[in-house]
């Protein structure tokens, strides 16, 4: 199976198509086709909408419905391609083993959907000041959830690519959104002062129809993240704290509470893609999650069209679960677990199925035959957990009693034995904390990027990893329409 992106290019950015939307309380079917920049961005029902866009690109291909997971997971070495072997997925097996063309799917996506988000960030920016007729109060969260989402598709963007064109205004005509390359340094100062200021904008919490939208907490915990991941220890730190003690978060018991339907934008999220489903037939742009059905054991009937197998766990990743680790049996399948409809997933040598032959198969994002006739899934993807905010506080403080006193929240729901002062290598510890609490939340690759441990791993050494894939390639529709983009090396 081969599963094509939707070309855009840099000119796309100038549509007001953006003007879609996707998700629960950011769903609005009614047809756009009329809307124009003349006739729009006339009063706070407009602005409203037009935030919508901003949102939107997030449950789509270019972001948590595709290109994310074959990035995040697949090129690290948590997951494998999987799928049905042969041609099948091939621009996941491109990434699998690091033989990446500047057209891989994948890769490509994740630019486009980047950059549309972008745009309908600034058209926002742009526009809602002059909107006469609103209240001041929606007109600043406006601009602060447009301020958030921008610099989240730019944090993408950076880590992915390095050096990517900073574009903060819409171009004017197709010529000047051909710009090229800045550099990455300038556009992290960029996505630190649009979340300062997404920061002061937004409110701690909403509550209604505006539950799901991005808060001062969700600012917050996406900048601790972004220093990080610039080495920024002391600040990375303090943003976490502050999320730690400000935002009212408290951990779920039960770490698999985290990703149930039920549960959403519950106690422990801090910002979530909002997923819906019933509305499409399976295709990545839909309002619902494909991976229900992408991930689901191959060929086992537990979902609509029988599981498509990808993204599957890798033997080590599996066996570097510790003894007792409750997060184990809510991420994977595994031979021998009891499914819903009553099977037992087969076990060797009896089954082999050569695109996962261990048996092994993600489970987090399963929710079985929701609809039998619609292939989607209603659950959202957490990009953002308290956890998280306890990891980044304990690498970044280290070993002290803060660092320990954080680590060990998360293991302890989790199961498992305190870390402890004397505990060898803690900073390593508490990144393989980080891969087994965020499994499947497309993070690992970035972090091995991060700690420099990419391309250390013997078993990605031994798939084909390179220095140079430590970035993605420039697509190359991207540079076939903007002939100031240069390439990364190595593509």
């Amino acid at each position: 199976m081969r599963y094509l992106p939707i070309k855009l290019t840099t000119g796309t950015l100038l549509g007001l198509a953006l003007l879609s939307s996707c998700g629960k309380q950011f769903l609005d079917l009614k047809p756009t086709d009329s809307i124009t920049t003349e006739n729009f961005y006339q009063n706070e029902s407009d602005a409203i909408q037009a935030v919508t866009a901003c949102y939107s690109q997030l449950s789509r291909g270019g972001q948590y419905n595709y290109a994310l997971w074959g990035i995040g997971e697949i090129m690290s070495d948590n997951s494998t391609a999987g799928g049905g072997g042969g041609g099948d997925a091939v621009e996941e097996i491109q990434l699998d083993l690091f033989n990446i063309p500047p057209s891989n799917p994948m890769t490509t996506r994740l630019w486009n959907g980047s950059y549309v988000g972008i745009g309908a960030c600034n058209l926002v920016l742009q526009k809602v000041p002059g909107i006469a007729t609103m209240s001041e109060a929606v007109r600043k969260r406006s601009l602060g959830e447009a301020q958030f989402l921008r610099a989240k598709y730019y944090f993408d963007l950076v880590r992915a690519y390095g050096d990517v064109p900073l574009i903060l205004i819409p171009a004017a005509s197709p010529d000047e959104a051909r710009i090229a390359r800045t550099p990455a340094a300038q556009v992290y100062e960029q996505i630190v002062l649009d979340l300062q200021a997404a920061n002061i904008a937004l409110d701690g919490s909403y509550s209604g129809l505006d539950l799901t939208r991005a808060t001062k907490w969700a600012a917050t915990g996406l900048l601790a993240k972004v220093y990080l991941t610039q080495g920024n220890k002391a600040g990375a730190a303090t943003q976490a704290r502050s999320v730690i003690t400000g935002s009212g978060k408290a951990l779920w018991a039960n770490y698999g509470d985290n990703f149930k339907v039920a549960n959403e934008n519950g106690q422990e999220s801090l910002f979530e893609v909002q997923y819906l489903n019933g509305f499409n037939e399976y295709i990545f742009d839909g309002l619902g999650f494909v991976g229900n059905e992408f991930f689901a054991p191959r060929g086992q009937g537990l979902v609509p069209q029988g599981g498509y197998g990808f993204n599957v766990p890798e033997k080590e990743f599996v066996d570097g679960y510790e003894a007792g680790d409750k997060r184990r049996d809510v991420t994977i399948w595994k031979p021998g677990d009891a499914y819903p409809a009553g099977s037992t997933a087969k076990v060797q040598p009896d089954f082999i199925d050569p695109t996962s032959p261990y048996g092994y198969n993600c489970k987090k994002w399963f929710v079985g035959k929701v609809n039998t006739n619609v292939w989607d899934s209603p659950l959202n993807f957490p990009v953002l957990r308290l956890s998280e905010m306890y990891l980044i506080l304990a690498e970044a403080v280290g070993p002290t009693q803060e660092g320990l006193d954080a680590v060990n929240k998360v293991r302890t729901r989790a199961g498992l034995p305190n870390l402890t002062a004397n505990t060898a290598n803690f900073t390593q510890a508490v990144v393989k904390e980080r891969r087994y609490e965020l499994a499947f939340e497309d993070d690992r690759w970035f972090d091995l990027k991060r700690t420099g441990d990419l391309t250390k791993l013997p078993a990605l050494v031994a798939k084909g990893v390179k220095p140079f894939n430590s970035l993605l390639p420039i697509p190359q529709s991207e540079r076939d329409a903007n002939p100031n983009l240069t390439q990364n090396p190595g593509y």
